[in-house]
């Protein structure tokens, strides 16, 4: 068996360089992981399914927030290519899985795009292949859903190939923490697997972290986003009835936070969106309940906590709106920002979605502004963004602050809106209604 992720295989017939990886699924975490692969010298390919995609990442367009044309074209000029051809898996050293995993029906994670992907893996695996999955899903995927495909081969896992998961820990938008210097978790099927991608991770990730296998490390994304939730859905709990017993908690976090020790700030919000927060967390309380027969009640109680938030922004606008004599049914809201968090285009869950839908069940006529987004889809409409900010915010009845992106100057908002509902906190104007 070829024990590591080595330079012996080739691009295409003929080329004389070799190909090191191959990013399956080219989305906010496959194209930055291809990014910063290329980046580290190593030769890259993407394979997706989209034809258009690949065509318009090869023409240098970008796609995904983190990432500008220019970075895409740098990309390609260092060698990347983009393809719908699985046959480039044939003489691939390693191939990273990258591909969604949305929550089903029954409330686990759709595991179709990975199947998928782990079946056109599985029809060019060869001795010596590495192949990481990066998706997140339930503990247990890898070894049960991905390895059985990859070995109907009649090659096996451990032996004649490595097999490996590693979560993905992209968080789009964030300034400080990238790919590269973001500790990457690593288990794989054998303690000689984890070492095979320990190794090609520290090609192109300042620390990697090694897990006891994939489970571990299957366990270790969904830890994360559990602990989050959870604790989000604790001050969206507290914002409730501290807003009944008349509490700043927005001062009352401020407070705690002085603390040095014991406590980490979460704050409250209208809701929880992306992939990550109000999706993951999902995936583990369904495999307890499938193989375990009872709940994970933590987080069932958390995800029906902050999944009540839309509405209760909803209702708290209503009575903001009586306060001023204003019945909703007859009102214009405007909501400023609609994406899942500031400052990107991503929209994926957004908590903007199930607000407008319930302030609309009120009778309220919603409008919107964004920086980064012009089109808003909302049910079966697309909304234009407002042409002129000023403008919505002095005629639109109530003003919710959904994200606090950095283009908007706050104490100008507070100033030129009839009132400002701060769902985020980020306001200190006295006119401003917090949440």
């Amino acid at each position: 068996m070829n024990d590591s992720v080595s330079n012996t295989h080739r691009n295409r017939p003929g080329d004389d360089v070799p190909l090191d990886l191959v990013v399956i699924g080219l989305g906010y975490v496959g194209l930055p992981l291809a990014q910063e692969a290329v980046r580290s010298g190593l030769s890259v390919v993407g394979l997706d399914v989209s034809e258009s995609l690949a065509e318009s990442v090869n023409a240098g367009r970008s796609h995904v927030d983190d990432l500008a044309d220019a970075d895409i074209g740098q990309m390609v000029a260092d060698g990347f290519r983009a393809t719908t051809d699985a046959s480039v898996l044939d003489d691939a050293n390693a191939v990273v899985i990258c591909v969604p995993t949305p929550l089903s029906d029954e409330g686990g994670p759709d595991l179709g795009a990975v199947l998928s992907a782990a079946r056109t893996v599985a029809a060019h695996v060869h001795p010596g292949m590495l192949v990481v999955l990066e998706s997140t899903t339930y503990p247990g995927t890898t070894d049960e859903e991905v390895r059985p495909l990859l070995e109907a081969s009649g090659l096996r896992a451990g032996v004649d190939f490595h097999l490996a998961f590693s979560p993905e820990r992209i968080d789009p938008g964030n300034p400080l923490f990238g790919m590269r210097n973001t500790p990457k978790v690593v288990g794989g099927h054998t303690p000689r697997c984890t070492e095979v991608a320990s190794a090609l991770y520290s090609r192109f990730v300042d620390t990697v972290v090694p897990a006891a296998g994939t489970r571990e490390a299957e366990m270790a994304k969904l830890l994360e986003n559990t602990y989050r939730h959870i604790n989000i859905a604790l001050v969206n709990e507290m914002a409730k009835f501290c807003h009944e017993l008349d509490i700043d908690l927005w001062d009352v976090i401020r407070c705690a936070s002085t603390k040095p020790f014991g406590f980490q700030p979460f704050y409250p919000g209208p809701g929880v969106g992306g992939h990550c927060i109000p999706i993951d967390p999902n995936y583990l309380s369904f495999r307890v309940r499938d193989q375990l027969g009872y709940p994970f009640r933590f987080v069932e109680l958390a995800q029906e906590i902050n999944s009540s938030m839309p509405e209760y922004v909803a209702h708290r606008t209503k009575s903001i709106l009586q306060q001023r004599g204003t019945d909703i049914a007859a009102s214009t809201v405007l909501l400023l920002g609609v994406t899942y968090k500031p400052d990107i285009a991503d929209q994926r869950e957004s908590p903007a979605v199930p607000v407008a839908e319930a302030l609309r069940a009120l009778g309220a006529h919603v409008i919107f502004h964004d920086p980064m987004v012009d089109v808003w889809r909302l049910g079966s409409e697309n909304l234009t963004r407002v042409a002129d900010l000023d403008v919505a915010l002095a005629e639109a009845d109530v003003s919710i602050l959904l994200q606090a992106n950095r283009d908007y100057d706050l104490e100008h908002l507070a100033s030129t809106a009839r009132v400002l509902f701060d769902t985020r906190g980020a306001s200190t104007a006295d006119t401003t209604v917090r949440l």
